[in-house]
């Protein structure tokens, strides 16, 4: 792919990479680095690239790569941090919103990366089993998971998620 044929591809995916990023990382500066990450990664990368799968497959693995390789520094970086990490501001939301943006901070990663790529980008299960390497009926379920922990977590005024009754 030449620089031409990489700027089309820049022009086609950018904004839904933004979406997912946005989505992931939570804010503008982080999401619009990690697109440019991404994207530069891929055009390095591009002799790597097999056309045997979708190109859209290899492009999306690449920027939820990316978002959780920020997420892992985050992590690190918290832990190191005395006092923990201060609050996210959130401007320009509303109530609701943020209440989202919340609720999905505390699902898990990978069932947080496929809802946004689900419900965001409307990729569908063989999608977004081929980006994340694992098998239809995971997808499926981490996303089953995923979307109880969130209601759960709006259902309740405190924001947490409930307890599993133990027998």
């Amino acid at each position: 792919m030449d620089e031409r044929g990489f700027q089309r591809v820049v022009e086609e995916y950018g904004a839904r990479f933004y979406a997912v990023a946005w989505r992931l990382l939570g804010n503008r500066a982080d999401a619009e680095d990690a697109v440019q990450r991404a994207l530069t990664n891929c055009f390095a990368a591009r002799a790597a690239y097999s056309s045997r799968w979708p190109l859209s497959t290899w492009l999306y693995r690449a920027i939820t790569n990316v978002c959780f390789d920020e997420l892992r520094r985050r992590r690190v970086r918290a832990e190191h941090a005395e006092g923990g990490v201060p609050p996210r501001a959130v401007a320009g939301l509303d109530v609701e919103s943020v209440d989202l943006a919340r609720a999905l901070e505390r699902v898990p990663r990978e069932a947080r990366v496929l809802i946004a790529l689900r419900y965001v980008d409307g990729l569908s299960y063989g999608e977004l089993a081929r980006i994340r390497g694992i098998s239809v009926n995971t997808v499926k379920s981490q996303l089953a998971r995923g979307k109880t922990m969130l209601r759960q977590m709006l259902d309740r005024p405190d924001g947490r998620p409930a307890r599993r009754r133990t027998r």
